[in-house]
């Protein structure tokens, strides 16, 4: 039996959206509603694909099912195709399953040649409008089909406007229009060679195949690259009798949204045009009126369209963006589909929706994008701002900022710390930037990946950052950086958006954000739903209290050596690296003691009553030693100058030191818990810190502590041993020097795949796991992060190598298998082990969905990322429940 590849409104519905794309399947739908839909027909989406296949020729009996539809077209219309007497006219549209605004194309009023302009007269007797229709099919017709330049059009309109001394397009009068269309078609025979098309189903078969093409084209493969659509879903044709709404006053085009698109208010929303055609709206040739005032224009139709809005949102359970046309007077609805909508107005309609009764809470949370929750709790630029964006780089943490240019971090902390706002530019941030990156308004950087030291600084604190801006070259010397011809110098203002990527020269308007009642019910509804924990990664009491706010049941990694890059820590942090043996290290460290339990007594009593997993030292100890280059330049400019030789000396030590402890490798080098076996008295340290802030606390009657202490890096069960053995000691020493008994758990991070092969071995010695995904997707795959997001994995994406970065979206097949069995190991062993994710992937939506179906009890996530991570785990959690009902 051969397919079926054209059905027309009456065989469809919205349940057949992949077959017939959004635009078809909905039209059908509100045909078999019974509302005023000019009848037609859609070719599939299968079609489409069938097409490519075959090399971009028609399938076979493709042309006989469109020819079969057209005369069915005709008998309900009463009206032939190119006829001279009541001639048919249709509309030819793009319309994939996936709404794909704007990317691909449209004809309109085709079937126009010389006899239907005149069959067309004979109906309305306005010459002026049959003119002007078909000066419009041509122009689109020759853009779209043809492929001819839009602007080669445009020029013959405007010299003909000038030449009849008119400005606006409906001034023209029939004469004027006649000589355009002349114009027109000798426009298409100079570019083309031929004649333009006069046979209407020639017509209709060219502009089948350029809809078809125009799946292909420019706008729309970078359209689904971004919005991670795939490529062969292939899009559908709508073919549909054609209304005017450039007949006279009486007659209109328009869109409107059931619902403010910006607010989420419940009032019709959008705009109109009299005596236009849909694309007078959209080419911003005149300027729409507000749809409200439609009421008192066109009273009848208005009200035909508020009831129209009412059933078809009620019907589809959703706010819905409508196209319509009046004719005569009278009401047609060319297209409805799920409206776009900002953050704002996503979370009040999905609640204002269940306050109706017109859904239910677990549908309410299902309408909402985690996307849409993380730009609700950021500054943003006013969009009503006009902006000069010098470049565009990777949205590495959202919101906006606005500050003078700064190119080193010791500028930034001294402008900051006397109140001035500052964008800290760099080529890339280091752990030495830390200071300078507290007292910025923003990070900008040209070098860098989402997942490198200044995206996932920033995201943790909540500050706007650009990074990876190629387009940026930097000279830190000559403190400026130029983007082609264009130089901004140290001091400059700039702005940028880090929702965005863009880089924008000078100040802008921002705007912040409120959260409504609307948006704290919508979190109460998911957490009533959702299985997994949701904890935050925190650093300091500051990003703590931030967590709690934004409803944190915890602290999944708070990473300890944040805290000693602070300025007046960093130099007994590097007195302890120069050590020369463990007697000058301890003393180093005795300094560092207090300092670090009054860190931790702040956190947690900021987290009273939940517990704070606390990392001991990860990085490589070189990390904070100035740069060697660096040093290099400041001892041959010390000579110069004539500095003490004591200072010399010291540099020259430091420079020794930083060489001594260089690596060919860091990231797998002399890190993590490998300090703690060679020099054990830096995590002493580090626990006695912990538990001595925890008895404090005690002391003070804040019973309700709960520290977790973390051993990074392990990969054999031998070294998580040691290192619990050294942490249960210290707290035992700690308890009784302190006359009170301190909580003691220890746990480690899994992050390098033989952790994750020999997790049962380690659970015997740890009382949690917690994945760190980002060295773990490092050590699984090879890549160097930064890297590898620098130079290689652009393309990998794009060529379809990988489908994400795996930095920013976990990969399932490969560390998703490693955590799988990691789950599996640790809990043959201890089946009640608490399992977590605290790397970056802990706060993106899909990741989460992961977690949640291999197992683990908790995600853990910048703070600004909670709300985030509680609603995607809510909707896994629903998603599992559909499909186990389904099942």
């Amino acid at each position: 039996m051969s397919r079926k590849y054209v059905y027309h409104f009456s065989e469809g519905g919205k349940e057949m959206l992949d077959l017939l794309g959004g635009k078809g399947a909905n039209l059908a739908e509100m045909a078999g509603l019974g509302l005023p839909v000019p009848p037609g027909f859609t070719i599939t989406t299968e079609a489409c694909r069938e097409y490519y296949r075959l090399g971009g020729r028609l399938p076979d009996g493709l042309e006989d099912e469109i020819m079969a539809a057209l005369r069915a077209l005709e008998g309900e219309t009463g009206k032939t195709f190119g006829g001279a007497r009541r001639p048919l006219l249709v509309s030819v549209r793009s319309g994939a399953a996936v709404s794909m605004p704007g990317m691909m194309d449209t004809v309109l009023n085709l079937g126009l040649n010389d006899d239907a302009i005149e069959g067309l007269y004979d109906l309305t007797r306005d010459r002026r409008f049959v003119l002007d229709c078909y000066r419009r099919f041509i122009q689109m017709f020759g853009n779209v089909v043809l492929r001819l330049d839009h602007a080669e059009f445009e020029r013959a309109l405007t010299r003909r406007k000038d030449l009849a001394g008119v400005v606006r397009d409906q001034e023209m009068d029939a004469g004027v229009l006649e000589s355009v269309v002349d114009d027109f078609r000798q426009l298409v025979r100079r570019l083309t060679g031929e004649e333009f098309p006069r046979d209407p189903r020639v017509q209709l078969l060219m502009a089948v195949r350029a809809v078809f093409e125009s799946w292909n084209n420019q706008r729309a493969i970078v359209y689904r690259r971004v919005n991670k659509i795939p490529d062969d879903l292939g899009t559908a044709v709508t073919v549909q009798s054609m209304v005017f709404g450039n007949m006279g006053d009486d007659s209109a085009t328009g869109v409107v949204f059931t619902r403010n698109p910006s607010t989420g208010a419940p009032e019709l929303y959008g705009e109109y045009l009299t005596n236009a055609q849909g694309e007078d709206v959209v080419a911003g040739i005149r300027t729409p009126r507000p749809i409200s005032e439609m009421a008192a224009a066109m009273p009848d139709a208005y009200s035909r369209l508020a009831e129209a809005c009412s059933l078809l949102e009620s019907h589809y359970r959703d706010m819905q963006d409508i196209e319509f046309t009046v004719e005569k007077g009278r009401l047609y609805l060319l297209q409805t589909r799920s409206a776009k909508r900002t953050a704002t107005a996503a979370v009040r309609v999905a609640v204002d929706f269940v306050r109706e009764g017109k859904i239910g809470r677990d549908e309410a949370l299902m309408m909402v994008e985690p996307d849409h929750v993380v730009k609700m709790l950021h500054r943003g630029i006013d969009p009503s701002a006009k902006v000069d964006v010098l470049a565009v780089g990777l949205p590495a943490s959202p919101g906006a900022a606005t500050g003078v240019v700064v190119f080193d971090a010791d500028r930034a902390e001294a402008l900051g710390q006397d109140g001035e706002s500052v964008i800290l530019v760099r080529p890339e941030t280091t752990p030495d930037d830390m200071h300078g990156v507290v007292y910025s308004q923003g990070i900008l950087t040209s070098r860098g990946g989402m997942t490198c030291h200044a995206a996932i600084v920033a995201r943790g604190m909540g500050k706007p950052c650009v990074v990876g801006c190629d387009a940026l070259k930097i000279d830190v010397r000559e403190r400026l950086f130029t983007v082609g011809s264009r130089v901004v110098r140290e001091g400059d203002v700039i702005s940028i958006d880090g929702a965005s990527g863009w880089v924008i020269l000078g100040a802008v308007p921002v705007i912040d954000p409120k959260l409504s009642s609307e948006f704290k019910s919508l979190l109460e509804w998911a957490d009533g739903v959702r299985r997994l924990g949701v904890r935050a990664n925190a650093d300091t009491p500051a990003d703590a209290r931030k967590a709690r706010e934004f409803g944190a049941e915890g602290i999944g990694l708070c990473r300890t050596e944040h805290m000693f890059m602070q300025a007046d820590r960093l130099p007994i942090v590097q007195e302890m690296i120069l050590a020369a043996g463990a007697e000058e290290r301890r003393s180093a460290l005795d300094r560092l003691l207090p300092i670090q339990q009054k860190d931790f007594e702040e956190i947690l009593e900021a987290m009273r009553g939940l517990p704070v997993t606390i990392r001991l030292l990860d990085p490589p100890l070189h990390e904070f030693l100035p740069n060697t280059e660096e040093l290099v330049v400041q001892i041959a400019e010390a000579r110069t100058q004539g500095m003490a030789g004591a200072d010399i000396e010291k540099k020259e030590e430091l420079l020794k030191k930083a060489r001594a402890l260089a690596e060919s490798n860091p990231m797998l080098g002399f890190r993590g818990c490998r300090l703690g076996v060679v020099y054990p008295e830096i995590y002493e340290m580090q626990a006695r810190a912990i538990f001595t802030a925890t008895a404090a606390l005690i002391k003070r009657g804040i019973t309700d502590v709960m520290p977790e202490v973390m051993i990074p890096l392990v990969g054999h069960h031998l070294e998580i041993r040691m290192m619990k053995e050294l942490v249960e000691r210290t707290a035992e020493e700690v308890s009784r020097a302190q006359g009170v008994r301190v909580p003691c758990v220890v746990g480690t991070m899994i992050e390098v795949p033989r952790a994750a092969l020999t997790a049962d071995e380690i659970a015997e010695h740890a009382e949690f796991f917690s994945f760190g995904t980002n060295d773990l997707t490092q050590t699984t795959f090879g890549f160097s992060r930064d890297d590898a997001e620098a130079k290689f994995l652009h393309d990998y994406i794009q060529k379809k190598v990988l489908p994400d970065n795996p930095f920013a979206v976990l990969d399932e097949r490969g560390v998703g298998r490693l955590v799988r069995m990691a789950v599996e190991l640790g809990r043959s062993v201890k089946p009640a082990l608490k399992i977590g994710i605290c790397g970056e992937h802990g706060g993106e939506p899909r990741s989460i969905g992961f977690c949640h179906r291999a197992g683990l009890d908790y995600v853990s996530c910048s703070p600004f990322r909670v709300p985030v991570a509680r609603l995607a785990a809510a909707q896994t959690a629903l998603r599992e429940r559909g499909a186990a009902a389904a099942s």
